[in-house]
């Protein structure tokens, strides 16, 4: 393994803990806000499961962003390198606006973009990109039905308990509950740093197939748990507070809304995005009291970087690529 390689799985390992640094707002931001636990607790709660989730959901996810966005023919060292450096960009330009998107669909960006530029349009796997692209728009609404669904089914259930003791039984319940979405999130994210590694030791002739080696699952495991114990608070404060105004019934019914979809694209093999996913239903949650609770100007924003994070990833990629390919080896 030649030392470009292996700085190359240290950049990826960066994009691992930037990533859960950037998306540990959707595993704790709910359970913060509420107040249920205190902010060192709830990231040492959710980094737990992190890490614990890449050993029990499969390797779909992975297999996905290692075939099934780009060719593999079309990677190399240069393409994943820029591929990288554009998510990276993406995800700490986010970080410091504030805002909670996607570091899955900037690593999306960032790939197609690079490869792209090496390729041409025949390194694209149109279906790959199509299902992906799809989910952007399927992943929030289903997490903003879910939510409403949930909270009004929550709502139904308990109309003749007392606000007190509905209160303290879902103070309980959403510590189960941050546990499950943090066991999603870990499993879907996790795995895109692990495809990427998997297919940059394909290219780099160090595997003769594409496979997710054992180091590999747990390096990337680690370093999604040790960017989640980092936290990025000021995402944590744009979703726990200024989307919508959460108590702990809902903060458990939009992390339980968020957990199902997320294990269920897991299963699929589809790289969903979090961000997109828990902050649909926090809207879905705050829009079942009335639709003036949701601060919809917020979310409008939260919406434009969404569209922009696949193209804008791509584009520092290629520019990436072109500024620094008569340096790689």
């Amino acid at each position: 393994m030649t030392t470009y390689v292996l700085l190359i799985i240290v950049l990826a390992l960066l994009f691992d803990f930037l990533n859960g640094f950037h998306d540990a707002a959707n595993s704790i931001a709910t359970v913060v806000s509420t107040r249920v636990l205190t902010p060192g607790f709830a990231v040492i709660w959710a980094a737990a499961f992190n890490f614990l989730a890449v050993y029990t959901m499969g390797l779909a996810v992975a297999a996905t962003i290692g075939k099934g966005i780009v060719t593999p023919e079309s990677v190399n060292n240069h393409v994943i390198l820029s591929a990288l450096f554009g998510a990276i960009a993406w995800n700490l330009l986010t970080w410091w606006l504030g805002l909670p998107t996607s570091s899955s669909h900037a690593l999306v960006g960032g790939l197609i973009g690079a490869a792209l530029c090496h390729a041409g349009p025949g390194a694209i796997v149109v279906a790959g990109v199509r299902k992906t692209v799809l989910f952007i728009f399927i992943s929030p609404f289903a997490g903003l039905l879910l939510g409403y669904i949930n909270m009004i089914a929550v709502s139904w259930i308990f109309r003749r308990t007392a606000p007190s003791r509905v209160d303290r039984l879902f103070r309980r319940l959403q510590i189960v509950s941050a546990a499950f979405y943090s066991l999603g999130h870990g499993a879907n994210d996790a795995q895109k740093t692990m495809g990427i590694i998997s297919i940059l030791l394909l290219t780099a002739g160090v595997t003769d197939h594409f496979h997710v080696p054992n180091w590999v699952v747990f390096s990337c495991g680690s370093a999604m748990a040790l960017g989640t114990l980092s936290g990025g608070w000021r995402i944590v404060h744009t979703l726990g507070a200024r989307v919508t105004k959460l108590r702990p019934v809902g903060g458990f019914c939009a992390e339980t809304a968020g957990a199902t979809s997320l294990f269920v694209a897991t299963h699929l093999g589809v790289p969903v995005s979090t961000t997109h996913t828990i902050t649909g239903a926090i809207v879905g949650v705050g829009a079942t009291s009335r639709l003036s609770a949701v601060r919809w100007g917020v979310a409008g924003r939260i919406v434009w970087a969404w569209v922009l994070t696949i193209p804008a990833a791509a584009s520092v990629a290629a520019a990436t690529y072109y500024l620094t390919a008569r340096f790689a080896p």
